[in-house]
């Protein structure tokens, strides 16, 4: 059995999610699975696609960006499916993990995603170094820091740290620092 997989990140991305549909139903996929959620949040329909298959179906998806969000996620979904004997398709790739050579591209492609992935972070590495060295780096604006005021006189208030943090929208441990900071002045 063919079953689809269609995802958008979000829902005024009906257009795409329509076309993914048109071209998994133009295939012949039985029985599709559909979403519109990010790529990090917890995906229920691509959890029911992986329940539902069976040893000899395929799962089909348009694009490999529809299915995983990292080198890493695609393995455990490729580890999944292939633990039930579930074949992958990834149309716009052509790529067909039924047979070898579809195996061998999937794994290639992946491994150079990966690489690239690494040079990227590489070359950002490099350009904070450079920029720090020449003094123009600063990083992240500290958050809680800008709130001691208000996390000091939330604190006179007797609110615990832990709803300090939910109220300001920050961090438990940022809050802890910031009140060690002033009593220790």
């Amino acid at each position: 059995m063919l079953i689809g997989y269609a995802r958008t990140s979000t829902l005024e991305q009906d257009a795409g999610l329509d076309a993914q549909i048109r071209d998994l139903t133009a295939l012949g996929c039985e029985k599709l699975f559909k979403e519109q959620v990010s790529s990090v949040a917890p995906r229920k329909a691509l959890e029911d696609a992986l329940d539902f298959a069976r040893e000899g179906d395929t799962l089909v998806v348009t694009k490999l960006d529809r299915l995983a969000r990292s080198v890493t996620h695609l393995g455990t979904i490729l580890d999944t499916l292939s633990a039930k004997g579930v074949a992958l398709r990834i149309l716009d790739l052509g790529v067909d993990t039924s047979t070898p050579t579809g195996k061998l591209v999937l794994h290639v492609l992946g491994g150079i995603a990966q690489f690239e992935r690494e040079i990227m972070l590489e070359r950002q590495r490099e350009g904070i170094a450079k920029a720090k060295a020449a003094g123009r780096y600063r990083g992240r604006a500290p958050t809680a820091r800008a709130r001691a005021a208000e996390i000091e006189a939330l604190a006179g208030e007797g609110l615990s740290m832990a709803k300090i943090a939910k109220q300001l929208g920050i961090g438990v441990g940022s809050v802890h620092r910031a009140i060690s900071k002033v009593r220790t002045l």
